[in-house]
Protein backbone atom coordinates (compact mmCIF):
# COMPACT_ATOMS: atom_id res chain seq x y z
CA UNK A 1 0.00 0.00 0.00
CA UNK A 2 1.24 3.76 -1.03
CA UNK A 3 1.51 6.14 2.22
CA UNK A 4 -0.56 8.90 1.08
CA UNK A 5 2.28 11.71 2.10
CA UNK A 6 2.28 15.05 2.65
CA UNK A 7 3.84 16.05 -1.11
CA UNK A 8 1.20 14.29 -2.40
CA UNK A 9 -1.10 16.36 -0.18
CA UNK A 10 0.10 19.58 -1.89
CA UNK A 11 0.11 18.74 -5.21
CA UNK A 12 -3.43 18.02 -5.01
CA UNK A 13 -4.12 21.68 -3.25
CA UNK A 14 -1.59 23.40 -5.35
CA UNK A 15 -1.77 22.03 -8.92
CA UNK A 16 -3.02 24.32 -11.95
CA UNK A 17 -6.80 25.41 -12.05
CA UNK A 18 -8.73 22.94 -14.31
CA UNK A 19 -11.46 20.78 -14.09
CA UNK A 20 -10.72 17.81 -11.66
CA UNK A 21 -12.71 14.76 -10.38
CA UNK A 22 -12.43 13.63 -6.77
CA UNK A 23 -13.70 10.35 -5.76
CA UNK A 24 -14.50 8.33 -2.58
CA UNK A 25 -15.84 5.33 -1.65
CA UNK A 26 -15.53 2.19 0.67
CA UNK A 27 -14.19 -0.93 -0.57
CA UNK A 28 -13.99 -4.22 1.25
CA UNK A 29 -10.76 -6.54 2.26
CA UNK A 30 -11.98 -10.14 1.59
CA UNK A 31 -15.05 -12.19 1.19
CA UNK A 32 -17.46 -12.23 -1.15
CA UNK A 33 -18.14 -8.33 -0.96
CA UNK A 34 -15.12 -7.97 -2.71
CA UNK A 35 -16.30 -8.27 -6.06
CA UNK A 36 -18.57 -4.80 -5.12
CA UNK A 37 -15.45 -3.06 -5.18
CA UNK A 38 -15.36 -2.52 -9.07
CA UNK A 39 -18.81 -2.35 -9.36
CA UNK A 40 -18.95 0.52 -6.99
CA UNK A 41 -15.93 1.90 -8.63
CA UNK A 42 -17.48 2.09 -12.04
CA UNK A 43 -20.64 3.57 -10.93
CA UNK A 44 -18.96 6.32 -9.43
CA UNK A 45 -17.11 6.91 -12.69
CA UNK A 46 -21.07 7.46 -14.37
CA UNK A 47 -22.05 9.81 -11.64
CA UNK A 48 -18.65 11.81 -12.46
CA UNK A 49 -19.61 11.22 -16.45
CA UNK A 50 -22.48 13.19 -15.65
CA UNK A 51 -21.36 15.84 -14.15
CA UNK A 52 -18.45 16.49 -16.39
CA UNK A 53 -21.68 16.61 -18.83
CA UNK A 54 -23.26 19.09 -16.48
CA UNK A 55 -19.74 21.32 -17.17
CA UNK A 56 -20.47 20.93 -21.15
CA UNK A 57 -17.94 18.39 -21.87
CA UNK A 58 -18.91 16.15 -24.87
CA UNK A 59 -19.62 12.12 -24.83
CA UNK A 60 -16.07 11.72 -26.16
CA UNK A 61 -14.43 14.14 -24.07
CA UNK A 62 -15.91 13.18 -21.14
CA UNK A 63 -14.63 9.61 -22.13
CA UNK A 64 -11.40 10.91 -22.69
CA UNK A 65 -10.64 12.60 -19.55
CA UNK A 66 -12.00 9.04 -17.54
CA UNK A 67 -10.05 6.79 -19.02
CA UNK A 68 -7.24 6.51 -16.79
CA UNK A 69 -10.35 5.59 -14.26
CA UNK A 70 -11.63 3.27 -16.78
CA UNK A 71 -8.46 1.50 -17.49
CA UNK A 72 -8.46 0.92 -13.38
CA UNK A 73 -11.72 -1.23 -14.19
CA UNK A 74 -10.22 -3.85 -15.46
CA UNK A 75 -7.53 -4.97 -13.44
CA UNK A 76 -8.57 -7.82 -11.18
CA UNK A 77 -6.02 -7.89 -8.85
CA UNK A 78 -6.14 -4.24 -7.87
CA UNK A 79 -9.64 -4.95 -6.70
CA UNK A 80 -8.98 -7.64 -5.02
CA UNK A 81 -6.56 -6.36 -2.44
CA UNK A 82 -8.50 -3.24 -1.18
CA UNK A 83 -7.89 -1.51 2.34
CA UNK A 84 -11.60 0.19 3.99
CA UNK A 85 -11.49 3.71 1.52
CA UNK A 86 -10.49 4.29 -2.33
CA UNK A 87 -9.63 8.11 -2.86
CA UNK A 88 -9.40 8.79 -6.57
CA UNK A 89 -8.37 11.99 -8.38
CA UNK A 90 -8.49 12.47 -12.13
CA UNK A 91 -7.88 15.36 -13.95
CA UNK A 92 -6.38 15.46 -17.78
CA UNK A 93 -2.90 15.46 -16.81
CA UNK A 94 -2.80 13.17 -13.94
CA UNK A 95 -4.63 10.46 -12.13
CA UNK A 96 -3.75 9.38 -8.69
CA UNK A 97 -5.49 6.95 -6.38
CA UNK A 98 -4.81 5.69 -2.49
CA UNK A 99 -6.10 2.65 -0.50
CA UNK A 100 -6.70 4.28 3.12
CA UNK A 101 -7.75 2.38 6.26
CA UNK A 102 -10.84 4.71 6.40
CA UNK A 103 -14.19 3.82 5.46
CA UNK A 104 -15.65 6.86 3.33
CA UNK A 105 -18.80 7.60 2.40
CA UNK A 106 -19.79 7.50 -1.36
CA UNK A 107 -18.52 11.00 -3.12
CA UNK A 108 -17.99 12.37 -6.97
CA UNK A 109 -17.13 16.07 -6.79
CA UNK A 110 -15.83 17.61 -10.39
CA UNK A 111 -14.39 21.51 -9.85
CA UNK A 112 -11.65 23.28 -10.89
CA UNK A 113 -9.84 21.77 -7.72
CA UNK A 114 -9.39 18.66 -6.30
CA UNK A 115 -11.77 18.35 -3.22
CA UNK A 116 -9.78 16.78 -0.15
CA UNK A 117 -12.09 17.38 2.59
CA UNK A 118 -12.95 13.73 3.10
CA UNK A 119 -9.08 13.52 3.92
CA UNK A 120 -8.71 15.49 6.75
CA UNK A 121 -10.43 12.87 8.84
CA UNK A 122 -7.48 10.72 7.79
CA UNK A 123 -4.64 12.96 7.58
CA UNK A 124 -4.93 15.09 11.01
CA UNK A 125 -3.61 13.89 14.46
CA UNK A 126 -6.91 12.34 15.56
CA UNK A 127 -7.23 10.82 11.96
CA UNK A 128 -4.05 8.80 11.46
CA UNK A 129 -0.98 6.94 12.94
CA UNK A 130 1.91 4.56 12.52
CA UNK A 131 2.19 1.21 14.03
CA UNK A 132 5.63 -0.45 14.32
CA UNK A 133 5.58 -3.95 15.15
CA UNK A 134 8.92 -5.53 16.18
CA UNK A 135 9.90 -9.14 16.93
CA UNK A 136 12.28 -11.65 15.95
CA UNK A 137 11.44 -12.97 13.34
CA UNK A 138 9.18 -10.19 11.81
CA UNK A 139 9.39 -6.25 11.38
CA UNK A 140 5.79 -4.72 10.02
CA UNK A 141 4.78 -1.20 9.66
CA UNK A 142 0.82 -0.28 9.68
CA UNK A 143 -1.01 3.02 8.28
CA UNK A 144 -3.54 3.31 11.17
CA UNK A 145 -7.01 4.86 12.01
CA UNK A 146 -9.48 4.39 14.56
CA UNK A 147 -11.70 2.99 12.05
CA UNK A 148 -9.05 0.48 10.30
CA UNK A 149 -5.10 -0.56 9.98
CA UNK A 150 -3.66 -1.54 6.84
CA UNK A 151 0.04 -2.62 6.72
CA UNK A 152 2.88 -0.40 4.31
CA UNK A 153 5.63 -1.80 2.57
CA UNK A 154 8.87 -1.16 4.21
CA UNK A 155 11.28 -1.96 1.20
CA UNK A 156 15.06 -2.69 1.93
CA UNK A 157 14.35 -3.06 5.73
CA UNK A 158 16.10 -6.66 6.93
CA UNK A 159 13.10 -8.70 8.28
CA UNK A 160 14.27 -10.48 11.05
CA UNK A 161 16.66 -10.14 13.94
CA UNK A 162 17.55 -13.81 14.16
CA UNK A 163 19.07 -13.33 10.13
CA UNK A 164 21.01 -10.20 11.24
CA UNK A 165 22.33 -11.58 13.46
CA UNK A 166 23.43 -15.36 12.84
CA UNK A 167 25.88 -13.37 10.11
CA UNK A 168 27.92 -11.68 12.99
CA UNK A 169 27.66 -14.85 15.20
CA UNK A 170 27.34 -17.87 13.73
CA UNK A 171 28.58 -19.62 16.45
CA UNK A 172 25.59 -18.84 18.98
CA UNK A 173 22.06 -20.03 19.11
CA UNK A 174 20.04 -16.57 19.29
CA UNK A 175 16.69 -16.89 20.31
CA UNK A 176 13.43 -15.79 22.59
CA UNK A 177 12.80 -17.26 25.86
CA UNK A 178 9.26 -16.78 28.07
CA UNK A 179 8.85 -16.35 31.40
CA UNK A 180 6.40 -15.46 33.82
CA UNK A 181 2.73 -15.82 33.70
CA UNK A 182 0.30 -14.88 30.71
CA UNK A 183 -1.12 -11.08 30.84
CA UNK A 184 -4.14 -10.86 28.64
CA UNK A 185 -3.24 -13.91 26.19
CA UNK A 186 0.71 -12.20 26.23
CA UNK A 187 4.14 -13.38 27.38
CA UNK A 188 6.96 -11.19 28.12
CA UNK A 189 9.96 -12.11 26.09
CA UNK A 190 13.21 -11.86 27.60
CA UNK A 191 16.29 -12.20 24.74
CA UNK A 192 19.44 -14.43 25.74
CA UNK A 193 21.88 -15.89 23.84
CA UNK A 194 24.98 -14.82 25.55
CA UNK A 195 23.55 -13.15 28.14
CA UNK A 196 21.69 -9.98 28.57
CA UNK A 197 24.56 -8.09 29.16
CA UNK A 198 26.74 -8.83 26.29
CA UNK A 199 27.55 -5.39 24.55
CA UNK A 200 28.28 -7.20 21.16
CA UNK A 201 24.82 -8.75 20.76
CA UNK A 202 23.24 -5.63 21.83
CA UNK A 203 25.33 -3.30 19.44
CA UNK A 204 24.44 -5.87 16.64
CA UNK A 205 20.75 -5.29 17.14
CA UNK A 206 21.34 -1.73 17.79
CA UNK A 207 22.78 -1.75 14.20
CA UNK A 208 20.09 -4.13 12.81
CA UNK A 209 16.78 -1.66 14.26
CA UNK A 210 19.23 1.10 12.66
CA UNK A 211 18.87 -0.70 9.24
CA UNK A 212 15.38 -1.18 10.15
CA UNK A 213 14.78 2.78 10.85
CA UNK A 214 16.42 3.75 7.48
CA UNK A 215 13.20 2.49 5.84
CA UNK A 216 11.22 3.53 8.15
CA UNK A 217 12.26 7.59 8.86
CA UNK A 218 12.52 7.73 4.73
CA UNK A 219 8.95 7.06 5.03
CA UNK A 220 7.74 8.87 8.22
CA UNK A 221 10.31 11.93 8.10
CA UNK A 222 7.75 14.41 6.94
CA UNK A 223 4.98 13.34 8.97
CA UNK A 224 3.28 14.85 12.42
CA UNK A 225 1.27 11.54 13.13
CA UNK A 226 2.38 9.52 15.92
CA UNK A 227 4.39 6.12 15.62
CA UNK A 228 3.56 3.51 18.29
CA UNK A 229 5.96 0.56 18.65
CA UNK A 230 4.84 -3.00 19.47
CA UNK A 231 7.43 -5.29 20.92
CA UNK A 232 9.14 -6.98 23.93
CA UNK A 233 10.50 -3.87 26.77
CA UNK A 234 14.26 -4.85 25.80
CA UNK A 235 14.08 -4.17 22.17
CA UNK A 236 11.29 -1.03 22.30
CA UNK A 237 14.53 0.60 24.84
CA UNK A 238 16.77 -0.65 22.20
CA UNK A 239 15.13 0.44 18.93
CA UNK A 240 13.97 3.88 20.83
CA UNK A 241 17.75 4.78 20.78
CA UNK A 242 18.50 3.39 17.38
CA UNK A 243 15.49 5.83 15.82
CA UNK A 244 15.72 9.35 14.56
CA UNK A 245 11.78 9.73 14.65
CA UNK A 246 10.92 12.21 16.41
CA UNK A 247 6.95 11.14 16.93
CA UNK A 248 7.39 7.83 18.29
CA UNK A 249 5.05 7.50 22.01
CA UNK A 250 6.45 7.44 24.95
CA UNK A 251 4.14 4.01 25.75
CA UNK A 252 4.38 1.34 23.69
CA UNK A 253 2.03 -2.01 22.62
CA UNK A 254 4.11 -4.58 25.09
CA UNK A 255 4.74 -8.53 24.31
CA UNK A 256 5.23 -9.88 21.03
CA UNK A 257 3.37 -8.55 18.61
CA UNK A 258 3.90 -11.60 16.08
CA UNK A 259 0.92 -13.27 18.60
CA UNK A 260 -1.69 -10.61 17.59
CA UNK A 261 -3.31 -9.89 14.14
CA UNK A 262 -3.03 -6.33 13.02
CA UNK A 263 -6.63 -5.53 13.89
CA UNK A 264 -5.95 -6.20 17.94
CA UNK A 265 -2.35 -4.47 17.05
CA UNK A 266 -4.55 -0.98 16.41
CA UNK A 267 -7.43 -1.56 19.05
CA UNK A 268 -4.16 -1.82 21.54
CA UNK A 269 -2.55 1.42 19.68
CA UNK A 270 -5.84 3.48 19.91
CA UNK A 271 -6.15 3.01 23.69
CA UNK A 272 -2.35 4.73 23.44
CA UNK A 273 -3.29 7.25 20.92
CA UNK A 274 -6.54 8.38 22.52
CA UNK A 275 -5.78 10.09 25.34
CA UNK A 276 -2.24 11.95 23.60
CA UNK A 277 -5.21 13.47 20.81
CA UNK A 278 -7.63 14.78 23.53
CA UNK A 279 -4.96 15.87 26.19
CA UNK A 280 -2.73 17.84 22.64
CA UNK A 281 -6.41 19.15 21.50
CA UNK A 282 -7.48 20.34 24.87
CA UNK A 283 -3.77 22.02 25.38
CA UNK A 284 -3.61 23.42 22.00
CA UNK A 285 -7.19 25.19 22.81
CA UNK A 286 -6.65 26.54 26.08
CA UNK A 287 -3.04 27.84 24.46
CA UNK A 288 -5.54 29.36 21.43
CA UNK A 289 -7.43 31.12 23.91
CA UNK A 290 -4.96 32.69 25.91
CA UNK A 291 -2.86 33.75 23.02
CA UNK A 292 -6.28 35.31 21.58
CA UNK A 293 -7.13 37.03 24.40
CA UNK A 294 -3.78 39.14 24.70
CA UNK A 295 -2.01 41.54 22.72
CA UNK A 296 0.59 39.66 20.57
CA UNK A 297 -1.55 38.41 17.67
CA UNK A 298 0.07 34.87 17.67
CA UNK A 299 -3.88 33.35 17.09
CA UNK A 300 -6.00 34.63 14.59
CA UNK A 301 -9.52 33.09 13.58
CA UNK A 302 -9.69 35.90 10.28
CA UNK A 303 -9.78 33.27 7.50
CA UNK A 304 -7.42 35.42 5.14
CA UNK A 305 -4.85 35.56 8.23
CA UNK A 306 -5.16 31.75 8.55
CA UNK A 307 -4.62 31.21 5.01
CA UNK A 308 -1.83 33.17 4.59
CA UNK A 309 -0.26 31.99 7.46
CA UNK A 310 -0.48 28.72 6.49
CA UNK A 311 0.57 29.26 2.96
CA UNK A 312 3.93 30.68 4.26
CA UNK A 313 4.30 27.82 7.07
CA UNK A 314 3.37 30.06 9.91
CA UNK A 315 1.03 27.63 11.47
CA UNK A 316 1.64 25.50 14.78
CA UNK A 317 -1.55 24.24 14.88
CA UNK A 318 -5.21 24.80 13.23
CA UNK A 319 -8.40 24.43 14.25
CA UNK A 320 -11.08 23.40 10.82
CA UNK A 321 -14.60 22.84 11.52
CA UNK A 322 -15.66 19.38 10.02
CA UNK A 323 -18.49 19.50 7.59
CA UNK A 324 -18.20 23.21 6.63
CA UNK A 325 -16.95 24.63 3.30
CA UNK A 326 -15.49 28.56 2.95
CA UNK A 327 -15.55 28.90 -0.91
CA UNK A 328 -12.87 31.51 -2.17
CA UNK A 329 -9.61 32.47 -3.78
CA UNK A 330 -5.99 32.67 -3.17
CA UNK A 331 -3.42 34.24 -5.30
CA UNK A 332 -0.18 33.28 -4.00
CA UNK A 333 2.27 36.33 -5.79
CA UNK A 334 -0.40 38.98 -4.42
CA UNK A 335 -1.43 37.34 -1.15
CA UNK A 336 -5.42 38.17 -1.94
CA UNK A 337 -7.94 36.26 -0.36
CA UNK A 338 -11.19 36.58 -2.08
CA UNK A 339 -14.00 34.68 0.06
CA UNK A 340 -17.22 33.69 -1.44
CA UNK A 341 -20.63 32.58 -0.15
CA UNK A 342 -21.55 30.22 -2.55
CA UNK A 343 -19.18 28.48 -4.89
CA UNK A 344 -18.18 29.91 -8.24
CA UNK A 345 -15.92 28.80 -10.93
CA UNK A 346 -12.29 28.38 -9.56
CA UNK A 347 -12.96 28.34 -6.29
CA UNK A 348 -11.36 26.15 -3.04
CA UNK A 349 -12.37 25.04 0.08
CA UNK A 350 -10.29 27.68 1.39
CA UNK A 351 -10.03 25.31 4.93
CA UNK A 352 -8.94 22.62 3.27
CA UNK A 353 -6.39 24.63 1.25
CA UNK A 354 -5.20 25.82 4.98
CA UNK A 355 -5.38 22.27 6.14
CA UNK A 356 -2.88 20.59 3.75
CA UNK A 357 -0.24 23.31 4.06
CA UNK A 358 -0.52 23.93 7.84
CA UNK A 359 0.25 19.95 7.80
CA UNK A 360 2.89 20.00 5.13
CA UNK A 361 4.66 22.90 6.81
CA UNK A 362 4.73 19.81 10.16
CA UNK A 363 1.86 21.83 11.86
CA UNK A 364 -0.49 20.42 13.89
CA UNK A 365 -4.32 19.82 12.18
CA UNK A 366 -7.35 19.32 14.31
CA UNK A 367 -10.26 18.64 12.34
CA UNK A 368 -13.54 19.14 14.69
CA UNK A 369 -17.06 19.41 14.65
CA UNK A 370 -18.66 22.41 15.07
CA UNK A 371 -19.30 22.19 18.78
CA UNK A 372 -15.29 21.61 19.82
CA UNK A 373 -14.02 24.21 17.70
CA UNK A 374 -12.41 26.53 20.59
CA UNK A 375 -14.67 29.84 19.29
CA UNK A 376 -17.37 30.76 16.64
CA UNK A 377 -15.11 30.37 13.68
CA UNK A 378 -14.79 27.42 11.26
CA UNK A 379 -11.12 28.45 11.77
CA UNK A 380 -8.81 29.02 14.53
CA UNK A 381 -5.23 29.01 14.31
CA UNK A 382 -1.75 29.45 16.64
CA UNK A 383 0.77 31.02 14.79
CA UNK A 384 4.46 30.06 15.03
CA UNK A 385 5.71 33.82 14.78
Amino acid sequence: MKLLDMGDLKQLVTRPESLCVSIYMPTERSGKEVSQNAIRFKNMLKTAEKQLRAFGLSEDETNDFLTSGTKLLASNKFWQYQSDGLAAFICPDSFKYFRLPHRFKELSVVTNRFHIKPLLSVIGLEGRYYILALSQNNVRLFQATRQGVSEVELKDAPKSLEEALKYEFPEKQLQFHTEGPRRSGMRDSVFYGTGDADPNIKNAILRYFQAVDKSVYALLKEESAPLVLASVDYLVAIYKKASRCSTITEQAIKGNPDELSAEELNKRAWEIIQPYVRRAEEEAAVKYKSLAGSEGKQATNKLPEVVRAAYHGRLESLFVSVGVQQWGTYDPETADVEIHEKETAGDQDLLDFAAVHCLSNKGTVFAVEPDRMPDDSPAAAILRY
